[in-house]
């Protein structure tokens, strides 16, 4: 049998019955009679359904969960709470979602690296969906300070990249309906960027540097512009071919000045992609279209077509790509022997081993050759649609570093304006 007791504090009522020996009871949120009076009417009910065997009780419960719910529940039901996604976990279920091969491994690295950054100002611990203008915008203030504290100043363009990336992420997340809500980069305020100057010849850079008052940093910027002219180009060339750490390092550097192709491409460059049929050259690109990958045709000129010839002829051993080495570092391949392609690590290494010590250190690296193969047909004034065409993707302000090199061409425009 069961009864009714009032706790005195709250005047609400608990109903108790012995069950086993012991004194069982269970709080009713009423503090009406009568309500509590149907509620133990209904337990009483069901505590003689149990007794006679029509109610069957769970090995484990609670058995007055159980008799107040008709026989439907043996525990108290729990209030399902969510716990807050922090942004430790968007990213890497983010990262996993990119490793199926949506982007390039290079590309990935950037961004998990962008993200690192992200993280380690919030928190892995970050409720992400509690992001807001605030939070962004201290990161933002909080990268410009680390100026004057590293040999490199952090650069606005590379903090904007660095937020692109955080974007993308969270809209994925908010795709994918992991939480809900608006990226909040809306009123962000940036430092004032500067722009990139144009290219420059290597007697500009020593003229500029040679001025003084510039520090470590400016004198690096400037190198940074440089690109080698076509006399300057053929030595270099020469260097590498007498001097290349690596056999491939000099046909794979005769590649990039004809034909302005990245690092990246050089390295996914095959044998089937050398038309000397076609006189042409197939190169795979991965950045002019978004989530597709798309090729470009750059024609061979005489002296690439005659390194590749000679390079597949006794430098190259039998697999497709068309630059590989041995699997064990520092050993020459020979015929027969299994090889493996060249990556990006190997071919930026190997080209700062190869310049060590040279006239050629300062070199930025494999891109000032591609800056070079630009500026160079644009000095020769060859129409800017070809540029491109050889060059694949191309932003405006890429041209505009180079579009002062069109030097007779602007001087004819103001000629025609203003007379001889």
């Amino acid at each position: 049998m069961a009864w009714l007791e009032q706790t005195p504090d709250s005047g609400n009522f608990k109903i108790c019955f012995r069950w086993g020996g012991k004194k069982k009871r269970k709080s009713l949120p009423t503090a009406d009679p009568k309500t509590a009076q149907a509620t133990l009417l209904r337990f009483e009910e069901n505590l003689a359904l149990l007794e006679r065997g029509r109610l069957e009780l769970p090995a484990s419960g609670d058995i007055m969960t159980f008799l107040l719910s008709d026989g439907k529940l043996s525990e108290s039901p729990r209030a399902s709470v969510k716990r807050p996604l922090t942004l430790g976990e968007v990213v890497t279920r983010y990262l996993s979602a990119l490793g199926n091969g949506s982007v390039e491994a290079n590309s990935l690295d950037t961004i998990r690296l962008h993200l690192e950054h992200f993280q380690k100002k919030l928190g892995e611990s970050f409720c992400i969906k509690d992001l807001a203008t605030a939070d962004l915008q201290d990161y933002i203030d909080k990268r410009v300070r680390l100026k004057g504290k590293t040999s490199i100043p952090l650069s606005t363009v590379t903090i904007r990249k660095e937020l692109e990336t955080v974007r993308a992420c969270f809209n994925w997340a908010v795709q994918g309906s992991l939480f809900s809500g608006a990226f909040p980069n809306k009123g962000l305020r940036f430092p004032k960027g500067e722009d990139k100057r144009p290219f420059m010849t290597w007697e500009d850079v020593e003229r500029r540097v040679g001025r003084g008052g510039l520090s470590a940093e400016e004198v690096k910027r400037l190198w940074d512009c440089l690109f080698l002219d076509l006399g300057q180009l053929d030595e270099f060339l020469t260097y590498f071919k007498e001097h290349g750490s690596r056999p491939w390092i000099y046909p794979m550097a005769a590649v990039a000045v004809h034909t302005g192709a990245r690092r990246s491409e050089l390295v996914r460059l095959t044998v089937d992609d050398v038309d000397f049929q076609q006189k042409s050259i197939l190169v795979n690109e991965r950045k002019r279209v978004r989530g597709q990958r798309t090729t470009r045709r750059v024609p061979l000129t005489p002296f690439l077509e005659k390194v590749l010839r000679e390079w597949l002829s006794a430098g190259h051993l039998g697999d497709n790509a068309l630059f590989s080495q041995a699997r064990k570092r520092g050993h020459r391949p020979t015929e027969g022997e299994v090889t493996i392609p060249i990556v990006v690590d190997d071919a930026r290494v190997q080209f700062r081993q190869t310049v060590k010590g040279s006239k050629w250190a300062m070199l930025r690296g494999w891109h000032t050759l591609r800056h070079s193969f630009a500026s160079n047909l644009a000095a020769r004034g060859v129409d800017q649609r070809f540029i491109d065409e050889f060059m694949g993707h191309q932003t405006e302000a890429q041209r505009r570093r180079y579009r002062h090199l069109f030097p007779h061409q602007q001087r004819q425009v103001l000629c025609d304006v203003f007379g001889d």
